[in-house]
């Protein structure tokens, strides 16, 4: 079967289907709509967008309404044989015209926005979620105190094999609260990677103490445990660990050298959910862990963040401190200087939503790493991610290296592939460069991933199509240089 059959299939639904039934052929077809069709002849009635169920839903119709009822424009067709031109020039705000045959089936289809633009990230969200956030309104139990926030934080435990799981507000919130918690202050060292977001060092300096930058490992772009020790002084107090890009640190090296010098370890695993290091999960093999569910992370909650640990004090700490420093025992009695860092019932039901369906999202980003790396592995002067042997990466972004012999530096391509459509992110650039943190040091290890790194559309919504059509747009460019 041809892929578009495959397509107009997977999207037909019969006209008395269900705005739950048409919402997964919309979920399953990728394509943003549905086609309503007669089940004998499979004559077309009509079209169905995702946004017209979003705004039928907002106005009280539910789940087992009938799609067809739903107000949504009159659906614009054409017959297969009129010129594609001619269509062209007449859809106006048209997103997609079917295309029918003599018998008034739909046997193509004209999409014009057909992603034309490709973000490199965006959620993946569903009916479990819509149901889960309606559970919330219906029920008043919006805030932070709801059913789901402790099921989020024992699903997430379960899934990164530790004891504990304390959800907060954001992924910069839990880095902070598991500072506080391991006791780091006014005049203390922590080391950390120079290539990381700059919520890492940010939390660090909302403590009072500094943050000092190491250089990266080519091999994974992870902080290097070999120069580690040179950076270690009488005021340092813990290593944070960044599992950059969804690649694990080589936290073997790392953990001894913080044992050797009784140092606190704290994974930094915002973007690294599901990664594995040597068979153990991210956030459980330090002191402590955190992670981030903003709206572009591998799970989701829109904003959030969740501390991970094996130490029932540090847990403790956290709980306390999350919560205005509240004591568990007497409400309104603060015995600390405490944070407003309590994640929302709202944003838990995502995140519970999003768990159940975690090794499905997990193993999408796996397919769009391999689909990748298998279209790119031809296109000269390109330097594709590595997995290390004991490790188990997950794909948050497609991130590539751009060598001198491709022909065009890396904001260049950035440039061309926006004129096409196609967005892309570079690397960040290393803390030691920002003007906040500018400290005049070289990292070069760093600088070179940063100053040649590109992010391609990774999003868990992505298809193969969209895959391949990165990639040939990138060897079309690199030809159009060689010419």
């Amino acid at each position: 079967m041809l892929d578009k059959e495959r397509v107009i299939k997977t999207i037909s639904v019969p006209i008395e289907a269900t705005i739950r039934q048409t919402m997964n052929a919309i979920d399953n077809g990728a394509v943003g709509f549905a086609l309503l069709v007669e089940p004998e002849t499979h004559k077309l009635k009509g079209l169905v967008t995702d946004g017209d169920i979003r705004r039928a839903l907002l106005n009280g119709y539910g789940l087992e309404s009938s799609a067809a009822s739903i107000p949504r424009p009159k659906t614009r067709t054409e017959h297969v044989k009129t010129p594609l031109e001619i269509i062209t020039t007449l859809h106006h705000d048209v997103r997609v015209i079917p295309l029918l045959n003599d018998e008034e089936q739909v046997v193509d289809l004209v999409i014009f926005d057909r992603r034309l633009n490709l973000p490199v990230a965006e959620p993946k969200l569903g009916e479990k979620e819509l149901n889960y956030i309606s559970e919330c309104v219906l029920t008043g139990w919006i805030s932070s105190s709801g059913k789901f926030v402790n099921r989020f934080e024992e699903m997430f435990a379960s899934f990164c094999g530790t004891n504990n799981a304390i959800a907060t507000s954001n992924g910069t919130a839990a880095l902070h609260l598991a500072l506080l918690a391991l006791g780091i202050g006014q005049g203390d060292e922590v080391i950390i990677p120079t290539l990381t977001f700059i919520a890492t060092a940010n939390a660090v300096a909302y403590t009072g103490a500094k943050p000092v930058f190491v250089d990266s490992e080519m091999e994974t772009w992870n902080i290097d445990p070999a120069l580690i020790e040179n950076a270690i002084t009488a005021k340092t107090k813990a290593i944070i660990p960044v599992h950059l890009y969804g690649h694990p640190a080589n936290m073997g090296p790392l953990l001894r050298i913080a044992k050797k010098h009784g140092l606190a370890v704290l994974e930094d695993a915002a973007e690294a959910h599901g990664s594995a290091y040597k068979g153990k999960p991210v956030g459980s093999m330090g002191d402590i862990g955190t992670f981030s569910f903003y709206g572009n992370k591998i799970i989701t909650t829109g904003e959030g963040g969740m501390v991970v640990t094996n130490r029932p004090d540090l847990a403790d700490k956290i709980k306390l401190l999350r919560d205005h420093g509240m004591s568990s025992k007497h409400r309104y009695w603060h015995t600390v200087l405490g944070y407003n860092y309590r994640m929302t019932n709202l944003q838990a039901a995502i995140g519970v939503a999003q768990m159940e369906k975690v090794e499905l999202i997990l193993s999408k980003k796996r397919n769009i790493f391999q689909a990748y790396s298998g279209a790119l592995k031809d296109v000269a002067g390109l330097i594709l991610p590595k997995e290390a042997p004991w490790a188990k990466s997950i794909c948050w972004l497609y991130t590539i290296l751009i060598d001198d012999s491709f022909g065009l530096g890396r904001d260049e391509l950035m440039h061309r592939l926006k004129a096409r459509g196609i967005d892309t992110r570079p690397v960040f650039p290393p803390l030691h460069t920002q003007p906040i943190y500018n400290t005049g040091e070289k990292f070069p290890v760093a600088e070179k991933i940063s100053a040649r790194g590109l992010s391609f559309p990774s999003a868990v919504s992505i298809s193969l199509d969209d895959v391949k059509r990165v990639a040939d747009n990138i060897g079309s460019i690199r030809s159009e240089v060689r010419v």
